[in-house]
């Protein structure tokens, strides 16, 4: 199937299903899983009916089918789409990791497009939703806290309560299940890449960190979430039967999201994450990296089984070593009973230190910022925060 808006240059935009392995599929199929733009207009129009709507979206939010949440709302008899909001990526989601988007107007509609990753880098201004009756968002997630999306999603938020506004958020699966693992974030290291105090790997959909955001923040917005329906907290996005669109340029398939809460951590080094490769978040590497010896310290200290490989680079987007062969190490499959990325990423940056003290440099607050407490040398899991969390959120979950 192909998600098709001539107006937003969507056309060729592949939204493919994700594979399903053994009985998952037959059983995704009984209990028909529907991201929530389908569910709204199964038993939730009354929150679009007649009111004009601005939509905060990109081309990763498709209905059961395929067909863009830009579309159904369009077409939909009785809805006023007025205007359109895009975060990080711009609303085609093609737009390279933090690099500023314009305005503009969609052509095949006339609707204009705003965006909330330029000049504003925020949430829609108070002229913007002057001439709203709600605002309803649908941005893919990651089911990592260092996720702007969530950023853009909580400062709209805000921007709602203050100007009376309903908020209305369609949610979809969290895209890596149940598990809960890393900090939570220490509120002093708070940021535009990561503003909830949550664990790295939060565990949640979009819709309840909205719940929890607007609680624990305290923000109060008028909030309403279309929940995802037959979706089970601790499947993972490829056993839905949903079509699975990459939610940024640089995180392609379940593999990358699954290691990207870990791996992110190395964008504030001077090594690549691997963007612009085949295997983004899966691999990091630098010119002056010994892979092999790297790669056998895992090995034998963590049994981690890590690959020696070379990588080149193509338009990276992070500007690290563009059309540059790069000596690396690449995580193997992710295991999802056991995994943890995030532990094994900050491994990884023990060993690299070790091995390269001279070569290795490191922004202390970028780490921290991403990982959500300073790092410290030993500590890489932190089951007392998970704990603690687990109880926190209780009330702000939506599925079992």
């Amino acid at each position: 199937m192909r998600a098709m808006h001539r107006g937003l240059g969507f056309v060729g935009v592949a939204v493919v299903a994700a594979s399903v392995v053994g009985p998952g599929r037959a059983e995704a199929q009984r209990r028909a899983v529907l991201p929530g733009i389908d569910v709204l207009f199964a038993d939730s129009a009354r929150l679009v009916a007649g009111r004009r709507v601005g939509l905060i979206t990109n081309a990763g939010a498709v209905d059961h089918a395929g067909v863009l949440t830009i579309d159904r709302l369009a077409h939909a008899p009785g809805v006023r789409l007025v205007a359109l909001f895009g975060a990080e990526h711009g609303i085609r989601g093609t737009a390279a990791p933090g690099a500023p988007v314009s305005d503009t107007v969609d052509a095949a509609t006339g609707i204009p497009i705003y965006s909330l990753y330029g000049a504003l880098r925020g949430a829609p201004s108070p002229e913007q939703l002057r001439d709203l009756d709600v605002l309803v968002i649908d941005l893919p997630d990651a089911g990592t806290r260092t996720w702007t999306f969530v950023t853009t999603m909580v400062r709209s938020l805000r921007a709602a309560w203050k100007a009376g506004k309903p908020v209305v958020v369609l949610d979809r699966p969290d895209p890596i299940g149940c598990t809960v693992q890393g900090p939570v974030l220490d509120t002093v290291f708070a940021s535009a890449i990561g503003p909830l105090p949550v664990p790295l790997r939060h565990g949640m959909t979009l819709g309840e960190l909205a719940r929890f955001a607007n609680g624990r923040l305290g923000i109060g917005a008028d909030l309403h979430v279309v929940p995802v329906k037959g979706w089970r907290r601790c499947d993972w996005f490829d056993v839905t039967g949903l079509p699975f669109v990459r939610p940024s340029p640089n995180l392609p398939d379940l593999e990358a999201l699954a290691w990207y809460s870990g791996t992110v951590l190395f964008e504030a080094t001077n090594l690549s994450s691997g963007r612009g490769t085949d295997a983004p978040f899966r691999q990091v590497g630098a010119p002056w990296l010994d892979a092999p010896r790297v790669a056998r310290l895992m090995r034998e200290r963590y049994r981690v089984a890590m690959e020696a490989v070379v990588f080149t680079p193509r338009e990276p987007g992070d500007g690290k070593y563009a059309d540059t062969a790069l000596a690396g190490v690449r995580f193997p499959p992710f295991n999802r009973a056991r995994g943890d990325a995030i532990r094994d990423a900050l491994r990884l940056l023990g060993v690299i230190g070790e091995v390269h003290p001279a070569e290795l440099r490191v922004d202390s607050v970028g780490v921290a910022r991403r990982l959500g407490v300073r790092a410290r040398a030993g500590k890489d899991t932190w089951p007392e925060d998970v704990a603690e969390f687990r109880a926190l959120r209780r009330p702000y979950l939506l599925y079992r």
